[in-house]
Parts: structure tokens; C-alpha cells; sequence
């Protein structure tokens, strides 16, 4: 009964974050999507500890659209500065040993964040994989959020989740 609980959590937040993408112009960057689909999938598991029976639902799917909500203003907020500093911090936590921080920021904006590292393992396919938790701040708001990144055949990374 609980996989079929996480698989359910797992589609709500993944159509959440779907359906707000459809909102914005075909203009929308990359960071802004990360943003909206990690977003609701944390919110998805935060709200999902609450309530039960259709309240438990109910709370999952608010959550879910919170949560995309908050990653969507995160990731528009980010400026290029932003954006470069954030993808150098994340291309040197892909090979950082394991609770390593890494850290960026911008000093012209006052945006910074702390990638850590936390688990490797693979995915069905047998791709090595990292998991991460991230501490972003924008505007003097910090938020935090977790995900998973694969490395493709071509070396690339890819988050995941």
C-alpha cells in the first residue's frame, strides 16, 4: 500500500508541475522548470505528512502546487550571474566527495546557494547517480531542496528527480 501511495505522490507532483509549465511562454528556462518540478515533488512528500484518507490527498496535491509554485519564483528570480555561478557550483558537486559543501554566490545580486552531495548509487539502467540536497538563497529567502542527477552516455549529468 505504500508504493502505490508514493507512485501516486510521485504523479501528482510530476502533473502539477506539468500543468504550471503549460501556464508560461515557450520562453521559460531551464532552471525555472527544474524549479517547478522539484518544487512540487517537495511539496508533494511535505504535504503528504499530514491528514488521512482524502485529507492525506488532499494535502499531497496542495503541497504539490505550493511547492511548484515557490520553485517557479525561484527559478525566474535566478539572473545569469545567478545561473552560471549555480551550474559551475553544480558541474564541481557531481565529482566532490560525498558531504563536501559547495558553495556560489553573487555578490552584484546577494543570490548564493550550498550544494552538498550525499549518496551515490545507479538507476535501473545501472547509470551512476548522486543524490543532493541544495540551500538556495534569493532575496534574502532561503530555500531548500533535494533531488537526484544521472550521468548520461555522453558524460552529461540530468536531474532526475
Amino acid at each position: 500500500m505504500r508504493m502505490n501511495k508514493t507512485i501516486l505522490l510521485t504523479a501528482t507532483a510530476l502533473v502539477a508541475g506539468v500543468a504550471l509549465t503549460g501556464c508560461q511562454s515557450s520562453s521559460w528556462g531551464q532552471k525555472q522548470t527544474v524549479g517547478t518540478v522539484v518544487g512540487a515533488g517537495g511539496g508533494a512528500l511535505l504535504g503528504n505528512q499530514f491528514g488521512k484518507g482524502t485529507g492525506n490527498v488532499a494535502l499531497t496535491a496542495l503541497g504539490a502546487v505550493a511547492g511548484a509554485w515557490l520553485g517557479n519564483e525561484i527559478g525566474s528570480s535566478l539572473d545569469n550571474a545567478d545561473r552560471s555561478a549555480l551550474m559551475q557550483a553544480e558541474n564541481r558537486a557531481y565529482s566532490a566527495p560525498i558531504g563536501q559543501q559547495i558553495t556560489w554566490n553573487n555578490p552584484q545580486s546577494g543570490n548564493s546557494g550550498v550544494i552538498v552531495p550525499v549518496r551515490d548509487g545507479q538507476d535501473g539502467s545501472g547509470a551512476y547517480c548522486r543524490e543532493f540536497n541544495q540551500s538556495i538563497v534569493v532575496g534574502g529567502q532561503r530555500q531548500n531542496g533535494y533531488g537526484t542527477a544521472c550521468r548520461q552516455p555522453d558524460g552529461t549529468w540530468k536531474i532526475v528527480q
